[in-house]
């Protein structure tokens, strides 16, 4: 189940839950949100695998990088990633539910790090993903879906 957020003019990743296409496309939903940590859930459709019949890391990434972001757009400027690793631990295939939990590691001026720990629907390891921010400054943008 998706949570319902409230647009805050002063924390990105909130403007981010109404505008994001992407997230839409994949059945990413928020499951919780705070400045700093995300918690985003995806289940794996059969239009996810790859030809040997799993979860395409690329779609696992794509997890992590979303929960990421969310987890890094802390406040009113847009904070972009920099660079991201990703160590794959475990198959996953369709009809599994993957949680990825984004959570700040440090942040300072402009930079930031953050990891990702994606889990299966048993809470087995999946991947680990680390983010590297950088904020820029930009703020939100002011067309359709920006802020009011």
């Amino acid at each position: 189940m998706a949570l319902e957020t409230s647009r805050d003019t002063t924390w990105l990743a909130t403007i981010m839950a109404e505008t994001d296409r992407a997230k839409e496309a994949f059945g990413i939903e928020i499951a919780e949100l705070e400045r700093g940590r995300a918690v985003l859930t995806m289940t794996v459709t059969d239009a996810m695998v790859n030809g040997f019949g799993i979860t395409h890391g690329g779609l696992v990434f794509t997890l992590a990088d979303t929960a990421f972001a969310y987890a890094c757009n802390e406040d009113d400027h847009v904070t972009v990633a920099s660079g991201a690793d990703i160590t794959f631990a475990k198959a996953t295939h369709a009809g599994q539910t993957l949680t990825a939990t984004a959570e700040r590691r440090w942040r300072s001026g402009r930079n930031g790090i953050y990891d990702v720990a994606i889990v299966d629907e048993t809470g087995e390891t999946v991947a680990e993903f680390r983010g590297r921010s950088f904020t820029t400054n930009r703020t939100a943008p002011t067309g359709p879906g920006g802020p009011a």
